[in-house]
């Protein structure tokens, strides 16, 4: 889950390089690096940990050159040390690598027996000495990169520059994406369309197994079996302009902000303001006819699948699962003829749900999928596609396109509710009023700030936390529950209300408190009576609710923190803002790294 950059260009690449990786950071922050061709030589610049530092080393020790490649690392393969910051090489060639070489051991040892010294533990470190040993048994950058590449075995992005040639520069991929960018006279590689966006718009995708040679002249593709292909080159909708927190202390913060205008122009994108019914794009699937629908994401993304598989099979009464995408393969799934698969992805280039969907496409499944990229490789590789409006989100932690995703699900369930029949006109009107709402109610969450902040004081103290929901709150308090451990690094677990005594209750004590996701209505008598046995037994109660649900747990709960009035359809957009915003504080108060947590990654294309 790295971010690679390379440039051939016409001015100083380093500084080019340097911006294209700070917008690549969300992919890996634990170390980075930098190498140009300087008159024809390879030398480079690495720091350990965040970009900053290596634009210090940059400023301290600038480096000339106008063709380069550049790195930014989330570690696998040895520690997030400088030594083994990308790039990686030797004297003749220079490599940045997203991904995993899987038979990198046994590699390393062969090239040992053949007199290659290693300096890392990295795997890259392998093929970049593969590679410089065919240049050492003299073999062309073109022909050694290309038999390189048929001896490893895994996932990767790659990009190389060979000494000698300083207009140069070869890469490739395999279950990771990259892509090249046309400019006037001028070459760029990216690990997405967001690195490119303020060097080009024109953008053109390696398929699998591609390797191609970028130059002057412009970009030569190859397949697997090394025969020239032609790849497409399209205009990339992503915006070149910069991205910036304004006047929030953080992205989250700021993308947290920014939820009552993505919800609003989502919706606006799926429901017809005059009408007031949803429009859905053609569905690659019968919707009348679809026996089921399997729902696979990763992350926070799966737990808006949960939620969108209690919309489906209550409102469009269509069967439906929802597994970790890391976990489908493993199961060997049964899958009926004619069924549909619904991915879920910010990114649209999670490693393991792009697996899930090469499975589920060799099972026969039609694959839809869920993506805030449109350009991604889920989306390239899909039958169709419902596309969020989030826009970028650079913080690590989903927010506002985790709420996007269950917009999209909320809408993509009244869809198919009346393409079945399933769903009676009186109740389509009552489900689209009360999503029409949401842009409203969610500025509303958002000014129950203050209350939250005063939760999250107490919070913060704590070092294991419950959250507890039913039905469709359940996976809501699941994803409260992450996000305070991503962010906090405070032990959390998010439990079905009606599970708690089956074993949860026995971790219940004065220090924990328990944080539940308890609106009024059909669920609510049932989840307060499993409060009280919480705070029979000393636990702190914590509530986030309505206004007539509030009453009734002031006598036992510690903190309430009273939400909008909304339906309990449109209830889990609303209690995923206010628990990701309770999140945001206790990390705030704890002063951890609020935007880039340690170990974790945006996106993550390793599996």
């Amino acid at each position: 889950m790295c971010g690679i950059v390379g440039v051939v260009g016409r001015e100083a690449a380093a500084p080019r390089l340097l911006e294209a990786l700070r917008r690549l950071e969300y992919r890996g922050y634990d170390s980075a690096g930098i190498a140009t061709l300087v008159n024809g030589h390879i030398d480079r610049r690495r720091a350990e940990g965040k970009l900053s530092n290596l634009a210090a080393v940059l400023d301290a020790s600038p480096l000339p050159g106008t063709t380069g490649i550049g790195h930014t690392r989330w570690a696998t393969h040895g520690a997030p040390t400088e030594r083994n910051a990308h790039p990686h090489g030797t004297a003749r060639v220079a490599v940045v690598h997203n991904g995993i070489i899987e038979n990198h051991a046994e590699l390393r040892a062969e090239l040992e027996a053949q007199g290659q010294v290693f300096e890392t533990e990295t795997d890259t470190e392998t093929f970049a000495r593969l590679v410089d040993q065919h240049l050492l048994e003299g073999a062309a950058p073109e022909a050694a990169a290309a038999a390189a590449l048929k001896r490893v075995h895994g996932a990767f992005a790659l990009a190389m520059v060979f000494t000698g040639h300083p207009r140069t520069l070869i890469c490739a991929r395999q279950g990771a994406p990259l892509a090249v960018g046309f400019g006037e006279g001028e070459m760029f590689v990216g690990s997405d369309a967001l690195a490119l966006a303020p060097l080009t718009r024109r953008i053109a995708y390696l398929e699998e197994g591609d390797w191609a040679v970028v130059d002057d002249a412009g970009a030569r593709f190859f397949d697997a079996e090394d025969r020239p292909v032609e790849r497409q080159v399209k205009l990339t909708a992503v915006s070149g302009a910069a991205t910036g927190k304004g006047n929030y202390r953080h992205f989250m913060e700021k993308e947290l902000h920014e939820n009552p205008v993505v919800l609003g122009d989502t919706l606006t994108q799926y429901i017809d303001p005059l009408s007031r019914s949803v429009t859905l794009p053609a569905l690659p699937f019968d919707p009348a006819g679809v026996p089921r629908i399997t729902i696979t994401a990763c992350g926070s993304a799966l737990l808006a699948g949960q939620v969108g598989r209690y919309w489906l099979e209550q409102v469009a009464r269509v069967p439906a699962e929802a597994d970790f995408a890391s976990e489908l393969r493993y199961r060997d799934p049964l899958l009926p003829e004619g069924g549909a698969a619904l991915l879920i992805s910010q990114s649209g280039e999670t490693a393991d749900t792009m697996a899930a969907l090469k499975l589920l496409k060799q099972r026969g499944q039609t694959i839809l999928s869920i993506v805030n990229v449109p350009e991604s490789t889920m989306a390239r590789e899909s039958d169709g596609t419902l596309m969020t409006v989030a826009g970028p989100e650079i913080s690590v932690a989903s927010t506002k396109a985790f709420t996007a995703q269950l917009t999209v699900l909320a809408c993509l369930a009244i869809g198919l509710g009346r393409a079945r029949g399933t769903l009676a006109p009186e109740r389509e009107a009552e489900l689209i009023a009360s999503l029409l709402e949401l842009p409203a109610n969610a500025a509303s969450v958002l000014e129950r700030d203050g209350d939250i902040h005063a939760m999250a004081v107490e919070v913060a103290k704590a070092r294991d936390v419950l959250f507890l929901g039913r039905g469709t709150l359940f996976p809501i308090a699941m994803e409260g529950a992450l996000k305070l451990k991503e962010l906090s690094y405070i032990h959390a677990e998010g439990y079905a209300a009606g599970e708690m005594k089956h074993g949860p209750i026995a971790l219940i004590d004065s220090l924990v408190p328990v944080i539940s996701l308890c609106p009024s209505g059909p669920n609510f008598e049932k989840t307060a009576s499993n409060l009280q046995e919480a705070a029979a037994r000393g636990g702190r109660i914590m509530a986030f609710t309505d206004a007539a649900g509030a009453p009734k747990l002031a006598g036992f709960a510690e903190r309430v923190v009273v939400l909008p009035d909304a339906s309990p359809f449109a209830a889990p957009i609303l209690h995923a803002i206010a628990v990701q915003l309770l999140a945001y504080h206790v990390a705030v108060l704890k002063g951890t790294d609020v935007d880039q947590p340690r170990n974790l990654a945006k996106s993550v294309t390793v599996e």
